[in-house]
C-alpha cells in the first residue's frame, strides 16, 4: 500500500514529467547537420532545419511554411537523442517535425491531460494551414494520443475536415492499445526497477477500475476511434512478435479493421525487436520500408540524393 501511495504521489506531482526546451535552440548533430527546435507548448516542439518564429501566446508561425509536416506523437519518457534519429530522416527530405510528448500524469488523467494536448495539436494544424501535406508517425502510447485527436476530429468533423484532407500518410510503430497500458507504462517509467514497476502496475489496475468515468471510459472511446480510424489514407504498421506492449494481436486487429473500411495497410513485423526498438535492431530495413512507403505516396523530395548514415 505504501508503494501504491508513493507511486500515485510521484505521478500527481509531475516528478516524472519530461523536460522540455525553453526558447529556440540550434543543436549540432552528426554529419554537421543541425536542428532548430521551437517549443510551441509544454508538449509540442517543432523541429526543423530552419529557424522558426512564433508570436507570444500564439501558435501561428511566421512566415507561412509551405512544406510537409510530420506529426510525431512519441512514446512515454522518450529521450531527445532517440527522437532526433527519426526526425533527421524526415528533415533530410524537406519535412518539418512536430514532436509531441505526454507525461505519465497526463496519460492517467486524459480529460485534463492527453485531451488537452490533442486539442493543442489540432489548433496548431488549423492555424498553420500552409503545412501540407501532413504525415502522422506515432509510437507506442503516441498512437493513443493520436486516437484522442481522432475523437475530436469525429466530434467536429465539419470544422476539422480541412485538416483531414491534408493528411496523406499514417505510420504507427509499436502502437499500444488500452489492453497493454498496464504492461507498458510501468516499464517506461521505471525501466530498471522491478519493485516500482509492480507497484505502478498495481496502481494502474486500481486507477482504471476506480476512475472509469474520468479515465478508463476515455481510453475505451479512443481505442474504438483508433480501430475505426476515419483517416482512410494508406497506413504503415511496424510491430514485433517479441513486443508485449505493442502486441501483434492488437495491431493485427487494427489492420483488419482498417482494411475492412477500405484503407490500404502496409505491414512490417519482426520476430526479435523490442518495443519501439525496431529501428535500433533493424535500421536499414526500417528506413527502407519507411522510404518505400512514403515513396509510394509520392511524399519524398530528393529521394535519390538522400543516404542516411546508420
Amino acid at each position: 500500500m505504501f508503494l501504491l501511495k508513493t507511486t500515485a504521489v510521484l505521478l500527481k506531482r509531475n516528478v516524472l514529467e519530461l523536460p522540455h526546451l525553453q526558447g529556440t535552440n540550434i543543436i549540432n548533430i552528426e554529419h554537421l547537420r543541425c536542428i532548430s527546435t521551437l517549443p510551441i507548448t509544454k508538449n509540442l516542439v517543432l523541429m526543423s532545419k530552419e529557424k522558426k518564429k512564433a508570436p507570444i501566446k500564439s501558435l501561428k508561425l511566421s512566415p507561412d511554411q509551405n512544406r510537409p509536416l510530420v506529426v510525431m506523437p512519441t512514446w512515454l519518457m522518450a529521450k531527445e537523442k532517440h527522437i532526433k534519429k527519426y526526425a533527421n530522416f524526415y528533415l533530410d527530405y524537406g519535412f518539418d517535425v512536430l514532436n509531441i510528448s505526454v507525461t505519465p500524469w497526463q496519460l492517467l488523467w486524459p480529460v485534463k491531460g492527453t485531451q488537452v494536448v490533442a486539442k493543442d495539436i489540432l489548433k496548431f494544424l488549423q492555424i498553420n494551414k500552409s503545412y501540407s501535406p501532413l504525415v502522422v508517425h506515432g509510437f507506442s502510447v503516441g498512437a493513443y494520443l493520436w486516437a484522442e485527436v481522432l475523437v475530436r476530429l469525429a466530434a467536429e468533423r465539419s470544422l476539422y475536415q480541412p485538416i483531414i484532407d491534408r493528411i496523406s500518410g499514417q505510420i504507427f510503430d509499436s502502437a499500444a492499445d488500452i489492453t497493454e497500458l498496464v504492461i507498458g507504462v510501468p516499464i517506461a517509467v521505471f525501466p530498471s526497477n522491478k519493485v516500482m514497476q509492480n507497484a505502478l502496475r498495481s496502481y494502474l489496475l486500481y486507477h482504471m477500475k476506480k476512475f472509469d468515468k474520468v479515465a478508463t471510459s476515455h481510453y475505451v472511446r479512443a481505442s474504438q476511434m483508433y480501430h475505426t480510424n476515419l483517416i482512410r489514407v494508406p497506413a504503415l504498421i511496424f510491430c514485433s512478435e517479441k513486443d508485449p506492449i505493442g502486441a501483434v494481436r492488437s495491431n493485427q486487429r487494427a489492420r483488419e479493421n482498417w482494411e475492412s473500411n477500405g484503407t490500404k495497410v502496409y505491414w512490417k513485423c519482426w520476430d526479435d525487436s523490442a518495443h519501439v526498438g525496431h529501428f535500433q535492431k533493424h535500421p536499414k530495413e526500417y528506413l527502407d520500408t519507411l522510404r518505400n512507403y512514403l515513396d509510394k505516396l509520392d511524399l519524398l523530395a530528393n529521394r535519390d540524393k538522400i543516404q542516411i548514415k546508420i
